[in-house]
Protein backbone atom coordinates (compact mmCIF):
# COMPACT_ATOMS: atom_id res chain seq x y z
CA UNK A 1 0.00 0.00 0.00
CA UNK A 2 2.57 2.13 0.63
CA UNK A 3 4.46 1.85 -2.81
CA UNK A 4 1.15 2.59 -4.31
CA UNK A 5 0.33 5.80 -2.22
CA UNK A 6 4.32 6.61 -3.29
CA UNK A 7 3.34 6.07 -7.15
CA UNK A 8 0.10 7.99 -7.07
CA UNK A 9 2.08 11.11 -5.41
CA UNK A 10 4.84 10.92 -8.03
CA UNK A 11 2.10 11.07 -10.67
CA UNK A 12 0.49 13.86 -9.08
CA UNK A 13 3.70 16.20 -8.78
CA UNK A 14 4.62 15.19 -12.11
CA UNK A 15 1.55 15.75 -13.62
CA UNK A 16 1.85 19.38 -12.10
CA UNK A 17 4.45 20.01 -12.88
CA UNK A 18 4.23 19.28 -16.51
CA UNK A 19 1.11 22.12 -16.13
CA UNK A 20 3.67 24.56 -14.88
CA UNK A 21 5.61 26.90 -16.92
CA UNK A 22 9.04 25.69 -15.62
CA UNK A 23 10.86 28.40 -17.34
CA UNK A 24 8.49 30.89 -15.22
CA UNK A 25 10.09 32.13 -11.91
CA UNK A 26 8.61 35.57 -11.34
CA UNK A 27 6.34 35.65 -8.56
CA UNK A 28 3.58 37.65 -10.47
CA UNK A 29 1.49 36.82 -13.67
CA UNK A 30 0.06 39.42 -15.86
CA UNK A 31 -3.42 38.57 -17.35
CA UNK A 32 -5.36 40.86 -19.99
CA UNK A 33 -9.15 41.02 -19.65
CA UNK A 34 -10.43 40.37 -23.01
CA UNK A 35 -13.27 42.98 -22.11
CA UNK A 36 -11.25 45.54 -20.80
CA UNK A 37 -7.74 45.15 -22.03
CA UNK A 38 -6.78 46.27 -19.15
CA UNK A 39 -3.66 44.08 -17.33
CA UNK A 40 -4.43 42.75 -13.65
CA UNK A 41 -1.26 42.60 -11.73
CA UNK A 42 -1.75 39.29 -9.11
CA UNK A 43 0.29 37.26 -7.07
CA UNK A 44 -0.05 33.48 -6.34
CA UNK A 45 1.05 33.00 -2.56
CA UNK A 46 2.07 29.20 -1.50
CA UNK A 47 1.78 29.74 2.18
CA UNK A 48 3.11 26.49 3.30
CA UNK A 49 6.21 26.46 5.58
CA UNK A 50 9.41 26.49 3.64
CA UNK A 51 10.14 22.47 3.69
CA UNK A 52 7.34 21.73 2.46
CA UNK A 53 7.66 24.37 -0.40
CA UNK A 54 11.90 22.67 -1.10
CA UNK A 55 10.51 19.05 -0.36
CA UNK A 56 7.26 18.41 -1.86
CA UNK A 57 7.10 20.61 -4.68
CA UNK A 58 5.70 24.03 -5.65
CA UNK A 59 4.14 25.60 -8.60
CA UNK A 60 7.14 27.59 -10.20
CA UNK A 61 5.37 30.91 -10.69
CA UNK A 62 4.36 30.49 -6.95
CA UNK A 63 6.20 32.56 -4.32
CA UNK A 64 6.48 31.00 -0.66
CA UNK A 65 5.56 33.55 2.10
CA UNK A 66 4.31 30.89 4.85
CA UNK A 67 1.22 31.59 7.16
CA UNK A 68 3.29 32.35 10.53
CA UNK A 69 5.11 34.86 8.35
CA UNK A 70 2.61 36.65 6.31
CA UNK A 71 2.03 39.46 8.50
CA UNK A 72 5.42 40.71 7.63
CA UNK A 73 4.15 40.53 3.87
CA UNK A 74 0.52 42.17 4.13
CA UNK A 75 1.49 45.72 2.61
CA UNK A 76 3.47 44.26 -0.51
CA UNK A 77 0.09 42.06 -1.27
CA UNK A 78 -1.73 44.98 -0.86
CA UNK A 79 -0.29 46.47 -4.37
CA UNK A 80 -2.02 43.57 -5.91
CA UNK A 81 -4.76 43.64 -7.78
CA UNK A 82 -5.69 39.96 -7.22
CA UNK A 83 -3.98 37.86 -4.76
CA UNK A 84 -4.39 33.89 -4.77
CA UNK A 85 -3.29 31.66 -1.85
CA UNK A 86 -2.54 27.98 -2.40
CA UNK A 87 -0.74 26.15 0.70
CA UNK A 88 -1.43 21.61 1.05
CA UNK A 89 -5.52 21.43 1.11
CA UNK A 90 -6.82 24.62 1.18
CA UNK A 91 -6.80 25.03 4.83
CA UNK A 92 -3.96 27.36 5.40
CA UNK A 93 -4.85 29.42 2.19
CA UNK A 94 -8.12 30.40 4.01
CA UNK A 95 -6.55 31.68 7.17
CA UNK A 96 -4.35 33.47 4.95
CA UNK A 97 -7.32 34.75 2.85
CA UNK A 98 -9.24 36.14 5.88
CA UNK A 99 -5.84 37.75 7.67
CA UNK A 100 -5.36 39.81 4.44
CA UNK A 101 -9.26 40.70 4.17
CA UNK A 102 -8.95 41.72 7.89
CA UNK A 103 -5.76 44.36 7.09
CA UNK A 104 -8.09 45.42 5.02
CA UNK A 105 -6.78 44.16 1.36
CA UNK A 106 -10.51 45.47 -0.69
CA UNK A 107 -9.48 43.66 -4.12
CA UNK A 108 -10.08 40.12 -5.27
CA UNK A 109 -8.52 37.73 -2.88
CA UNK A 110 -8.60 33.52 -4.07
CA UNK A 111 -7.97 30.34 -1.71
CA UNK A 112 -7.00 27.99 -4.87
CA UNK A 113 -6.72 25.09 -2.04
CA UNK A 114 -4.07 22.64 -3.12
CA UNK A 115 -1.05 24.14 -4.91
CA UNK A 116 -1.06 21.52 -7.70
CA UNK A 117 -4.45 23.49 -8.49
CA UNK A 118 -1.97 26.02 -9.72
CA UNK A 119 -1.77 26.45 -13.74
CA UNK A 120 1.10 28.81 -14.03
CA UNK A 121 0.46 31.18 -17.48
CA UNK A 122 3.03 31.55 -20.27
CA UNK A 123 3.37 34.72 -21.66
Amino acid sequence: MKIIKSILLALVVIFSFAQCDSQTKKPTNMKTSNTTDTAVKEIIVDVRSQEEWNFDGHADCSVNYPLDELSDKMEELKKYDKVIFVCRSGNRAGIAKAQLQAAGYKNEIENLGPWQNVTCKTK
